[in-house]
């Protein structure tokens, strides 16, 4: 794809051709609306109502207690976590679905810090995702002689020392949308006798994640994303086989006990993967998830990451050709290998622009302090949605349609 602004007709022949063009007719998108904001809630599925309502109304109500054995209940952390797998290069016993993103981040990050006493340093990057500096810096304070120190993503490889415990990263940056190099990263790390922790809870089910190619230890992410899960969805984690038996929970639940119906008063966790369960699966939740994780069917990453990157390019080229003028800047990275899949424009009156969008059918959102997200889901956005989108966004610019005071009220979530 060129740098140039293509017209409607050229658009639809892509969306034509697209070889993941059926996989749209799995969500149930509102007629009217341009939703691209997948990046921080996907789309419902189709099958997610039934699906729940069968857990509920039959297994729940019909089957009670025994669902747990009858219909699979108990396996339902390691069996999502088995299909999450492929979806971020890793084996099917390395990944289980637990909790929330930032409790599961609290259990990986105070394991890797236990798992290196004479260390005393977690290093992040300043601007990470806020949850995971709040949780680093919580670590931190409950553990003695811990810390942690910021440096600027492209000074983090070469800021590992000897008293580096643990690296925190975002793989690709909530606001920014730029994706860190794994493989790098995770190589100085290891030269160093540190452990690394992605997060990858913008990446997940959008762009080409390889956690064993890479060599990475630990990693979590979220499940309302990109795999479609419904908000609020469990949340997964990811411990390589090489630590799984050095590391240990520091939230000791039933769970993640070796045997945990012998209903024995001492904590012997269980092997492997499932010692990082705590507490019991919500089971509704998990419904909900299993179902989203059904949309991707057995599309391949691969078409999933040339879509995602095609979507890019086109948005990008279109925010330069249509709107640049209105005072627009590109946050994003434009090389495709470099971001994730969304782009991030800042603008002075960014809030007051999303807002009028979302009044004309294009929904994005806003993070402060003027950055205008639009997420790209390879699996149900269209090349026509991203044109269609460039073209209102310029039309509410050209027209200052934004200047209307009703835009410039400030919502609870942005």
């Amino acid at each position: 794809m060129t740098g140039e602004w293509p017209d409607l007709d050229t658009v639809r022949s892509w969306d034509a051709s697209d070889p993941l063009r059926d996989r749209r007719a799995r969500f149930a998108l509102p007629q009217g609306m341009i939703y691209l904001d997948g990046n921080s809630l996907g789309a419902l599925p189709r099958a997610t109502a039934d699906r729940i309502a069968d857990t509920v109304t039959r297994q729940w109500g019909r089957d009670l207690i025994s669902s747990w054995n009858k219909n699979g209940w108990i396996d339902a952390p390691a069996r999502l976590g088995a299909r999450i797998a492929p979806l971020i290069g890793a084996a099917a016993d390395e990944v289980i679905v637990a909790d929330s993103t930032s409790v599961n981040l609290f259990k990986l990050l105070a394991a890797a810090c236990a798992a290196r006493p004479d260390r005393g340093t977690i290093l992040t990057e300043p601007g990470n995702f806020p949850t995971d500096l709040y949780v680093a810096n919580g670590v931190a304070q409950m553990m003695p002689d811990r810390r942690v120190r910021t440096m600027a993503a492209e000074e983090i490889a070469a800021a590992i020392d000897a008293d580096t415990a643990v690296v925190l990263l975002t793989h690709v940056h909530y606001k920014t949308g730029a994706m860190l190099d794994m493989a790098a990263i995770t190589a100085a790390a290891h030269r160093a006798g540190a452990l690394i922790l992605w997060d990858l809870s913008h990446s997940a089910g959008a762009v080409d994640v390889d956690l064993n190619g890479c060599g990475v230890d630990l990693a979590i992410g979220c499940g309302y994303k990109y795999l479609n899960g419904g908000p609020g969805a469990p949340a997964f984690l990811f411990v390589a086989r090489s630590v799984q038996e050095t590391l240990s929970s520091p939230l000791s639940g039933w769970m993640g006990h070796a045997a945990p119906f012998d209903f024995g008063d001492d904590y012997a966790p269980a092997p492997g993967i499932r010692r990082f369960l705590c507490g019991t699966p919500p089971i509704l939740a998990m419904s909900a998830l299993d179902a989203g994780l059904d949309t991707f069917g057995e599309t391949g990453m691969a078409q999933l990451v040339a879509k995602s990157r095609a979507l890019g390019d086109l948005l990008i080229a279109g925010i330069e050709a249509r709107c640049v003028r209105h005072g627009f800047s590109l946050v994003t990275p434009r090389d495709p290998a470099a971001r994730g899949s969304h782009v991030s424009i800042a603008h002075p009156h960014a809030w007051e622009i999303c807002q009028a969008l979302i009044a004309r059918g294009v929904v994005g959102d806003f993070r402060a302090p003027d950055v205008l997200r639009l997420g790209l889901t390879p699996l149900y956005t269209s090349f026509e949605d991203v044109w269609q989108a460039v073209e209102l966004l310029a039309a509410v610019m050209e027209e200052g349609a934004w200047r209307d005071p009703a835009f410039a009220a400030r919502a609870a979530v942005t």
